[in-house]
């Protein structure tokens, strides 16, 4: 399916959208005061050893230490002995030469690996394993066999590392793989030659944004790149010109007036893919829930009601779910832990029909996952790859008026809290008067339908009670003042 790739360049940001048909697929943010650190590679210092966690806290040179887990210690998988303590591995102060596989977020820090791996367009390099691997969207045992025998063939008779190879290298020729072999192995050694450094330091910056695109999206569907900066427009060219040359006559320069992400609709898709409901075409919609612990994705039938029965408008419901549900796990980037509650079906084969219409559809998501199915509960458990974060921690904060619970107490709550104060409070001090600051919609309620119960209070506690709009308050905020 052909595919356009557009890059939005702002002074503070880059944006990339991946077009497939006209319609937004993926979505990727870079802002230059926040930078994703996934795949750098650091000088680091043991800050701290947690036996009782299996992990250790390391120094990059960030504002926040990074976590390396035990798990991730390659010096493990290479004795094969799994069990040893981290504690007979690190200690405090030990300089370690470490590689960033997961970006802080929330309250987290980056997450750090000691086996290191340097992407390049065709292959990725291991320089500390020996194996030859094969990208698994690769599928033809045969092509696997005959992109191992060339990759071996070309590497030198010294070579100590291993590979993986890409999916890009299905279509690549004995000097595109040549290439890539001498640029992983320059990089290599600059890092090798740096890694003596003793004070954390960053070795090895992954590539901008801009360049990641050439490198890990572009693929032979890609008919088009369209980008907005005449300045990034000619770095991705210089880019193309060493290492990818057949992308060249793709890359085009956008002079249009009108903004590009509006030209094509991608501002819109950004606002609706920060909403928690998605309507599909039928009628129904998703309620999309990001959490903490994990992401919930409920399906409702919403207008649908079908033409032959309910089971066929539940199930043809689901099916349309099933193909929004992968589009969206891409266009947010959500990851981790993802339940999604298509509507009850009671036929088996609609059922299997559903899960493997999101397989098929799962299968464009370049981030692994697995789905375990259906649960007894009648849920689908899967799980998603998370390294950077999602869209909406990105582009959003935490909402100030509610703290993240996406939910304020009324304004007739806030109006009984208010009176059970002004009683607490005529019990403590002996004040003239009472006066209640508080938004436009708490004082209206007093006004109206609260004025008996205020004017009741004011009674029994002898005292007047005054009130005063706050303009800058939140319905949920407000102060009882002495007068």
């Amino acid at each position: 399916m052909s595919s356009e790739i557009l890059v939005n360049i702002t002074p503070q940001e880059t944006r990339v959208a991946l077009m497939e048909q006209g319609v937004v697929q993926e979505l990727h943010i870079e802002r230059n005061n926040n930078y994703g650190i996934v795949g750098n590679i650091y000088s680091g210092r043991v800050s701290r050893v947690l036996p009782g966690m299996q992990s250790a806290f390391i120094d990059i040179g960030l504002d926040r230490a990074a976590f390396l887990h035990v798990a991730d210690i390659w010096r493990l998988k290479q004795d094969g002995d799994t069990n040893k303590p981290i504690e007979t591995l690190l200690h405090d102060g030990e300089s370690i030469l470490v590689q960033v596989i997961k970006d802080s977020i929330g309250t987290k820090g980056a997450r750090l690996s000691t086996q290191i791996s340097i992407a390049g367009r065709m292959l990725v390099y291991l320089p500390q394993e020996s194996h030859i691997g094969i990208s698994q969207r690769i599928e033809s045992e045969a092509n696997r066999d005959l992109l191992r025998e060339r990759l071996q063939h070309l590497l030198p008779s010294d070579e100590r590392g291993g590979y993986i190879i890409r999916t890009m290298a299905e279509a690549a020729n004995e000097q595109d793989l040549r290439t890539d072999i001498a640029y992983l192995h320059k990089l290599w050694r600059n890092i090798r030659e740096r890694s003596s450094i003793t004070t954390p330091t960053l070795l090895y910056q992954d590539l901008s944004l801009s360049h990641r695109v050439l490198r890990d999206f572009v693929d032979d569907d890609t008919v088009r790149i369209l980008v907005d900066s005449r300045e990034a427009f000619q770095k991705m060219i210089s880019f193309s010109q060493d290492y990818m040359v057949n992308m060249l006559a793709r890359i085009n320069l956008y002079g249009g007036e009108r903004p590009l992400f509006d030209l094509y609709g991608v501002e819109d898709e950004i606002e609706r893919a920060l909403a928690r409901r998605v309507n599909l075409k039928s009628g129904g919609y998703l309620i999309i829930d990001q959490t903490e612990a994990l992401t919930t994705v409920d399906v409702n039938t919403g207008g649908f009601v079908g033409i032959k029965s309910f089971d066929d408008t539940i199930f043809k419901t689901n099916l349309e779910a099933a193909q929004v549900v992968a589009r969206q796990l891409r266009l947010r980037n959500l990851g981790g832990i993802i339940i999604v509650d298509f509507i009850d079906m009671e036929n088996e084969e609609h059922k299997d029909a559903v899960l493997a219409e999101l397989k098929k559809a799962l299968t464009k998501d370049r981030t692994r996952m697995t789905v375990s199915g259906f649960t007894a509960l009648g849920l689908v458990e899967m799980t998603r790859k998370r390294t950077r974060e999602s869209l909406s921690h990105v582009l959003c904060e935490t909402c100030p008026t509610c703290q993240g619970r996406s939910e304020v107490r009324t304004a007739q709550t806030i109006c009984y809290e208010i009176l059970r104060e002004l009683l607490r409070e005529s019990r403590q001090f002996d004040a003239r008067e009472f006066r209640i600051l508080a938004s436009q919609q708490v004082i209206d309620l007093f006004l109206d339908e609260e004025s008996q119960s205020l004017a009741q209070l004011g009674d029994f506690i002898a005292k007047p009670i005054s009130l005063q709009v706050e303009a800058a308050y939140t319905q949920e905020q407000y102060d009882v003042v002495l007068m």
